[in-house]
């Protein structure tokens, strides 16, 4: 089975990466580092990353705005055919065109156990409140700063006299135990439920003024000033199905993507006679790129139209 392609990008001497890098080595890992970029051209990561073997690209950020620069680096990405993107220490926002444009499929670590602490001078703020464990978070990455679904935590526990600089030694500790693990684990597909909902979650509110609401027992995203366009499906009513309902144009699409392909798609309860389609994401390996080409689709038919040519320009 092919690997997946992951480029890591950096600012600073990459533990994180080689942390990655190393345990990509490993027979089994389902993942391989195909390109290490950062906006800093002397990056000490970027060293090691030549010495490993692994392609480089450099560029500093200085003089472009946000997106041109982002851009540059997607092209990179795009160049290197790259699937996933792993931020380790890359000290730069994102725009939101990037962030879109790699929603579910992009990465970062975070040195606390968030929703706590988001942003710089974290130990130092953990150490001020007093708290007795700290650790670090694997998430996806949204617009938001630090603020994407969590995919994956590990626990540190402060110890008395610690400093900022021994708290963070401790948590990176654990950062090059984590991230590597909760990698493979993404693209894998073999994080279950929660995971996979993230996943959903990402590109979905990735989508122009989407938002999301429990509805029906079920996770629910829907266009402000519109519709709900999708709902996320786990084992509702006991059916033991996990799955994403979108809207199809009708029953008859309904009726013909079953019949070319029942292992995928499904008429889901109560959804089914007003047109939705279910798509199946509990049948191995899920393929997000079509998960994301449908939530789009069903976006455009549930927004209103002022909205509705934001995805078409």
């Amino acid at each position: 089975m092919a690997r997946a392609r992951v480029a890591v990008l950096i600012s600073g001497r990459g533990s994180n990466m080689a942390a990655l890098l190393y345990a990509s080595h490993a027979p089994d890992c389902p993942y391989e580092i195909v390109l290490v970029a950062s906006n800093v051209p002397d990056a000490p990561g970027l060293a090691l990353a030549r010495a490993e073997g692994v392609p480089v690209f450099a560029r500093a950020h200085q003089g472009l705005k946000r997106a041109e620069f982002d851009a540059i680096i997607d092209a990179e990405l795009e160049r290197a055919e790259v699937q996933y993107v792993a931020l380790a220490g890359y000290m730069r926002l994102l725009s939101e065109g990037f962030v879109a444009s790699w929603a579910g499929r992009c990465l970062n670590i975070h040195p606390s156990l968030l929703p706590l602490h988001k942003g710089l001078d974290v130990h130092e703020a953990v150490l001020a409140a007093g708290e007795t464990a700290t650790g670090c978070t694997v998430h996806l990455v949204t617009p938001a700063l630090d603020d994407g679904p969590i995919l994956g935590q590990a626990r540190v526990a402060v110890i008395a006299g610690d400093t900022p600089e021994t708290l963070a030694d401790r948590v990176h500790y654990a950062e090059h135990q984590l991230y590597p693990r909760v990698l493979a684990e993404l693209v894998s597909g073999t994080t279950g439920v929660d995971a996979q909902l993230a996943r959903v979650r990402a590109l979905a509110l990735a989508l122009p003024e989407a938002g999301e609401r429990l509805s029906h027992g079920a996770p629910g995203f829907f266009v402000q000033g519109g519709k709900f366009f999708a709902y996320f499906s786990h084992d509702h009513h006991g059916n033991g199905v996990t799955g994403l309902l979108v809207k199809a144009s009708g029953v008859e699409e309904q009726a013909q993507l079953i019949e070319n392909d029942p292992e995928l798609y499904y008429r889901p309860a109560y959804f089914g006679p007003s047109g939705w389609i279910g798509i199946r994401l509990d049948r191995g390996a899920v393929d997000w790129d079509h998960i994301g080409d449908w939530l789009a689709r069903s976006w455009r038919a549930s927004a209103p139209k002022r909205l509705a040519a934001m995805l078409d320009f």
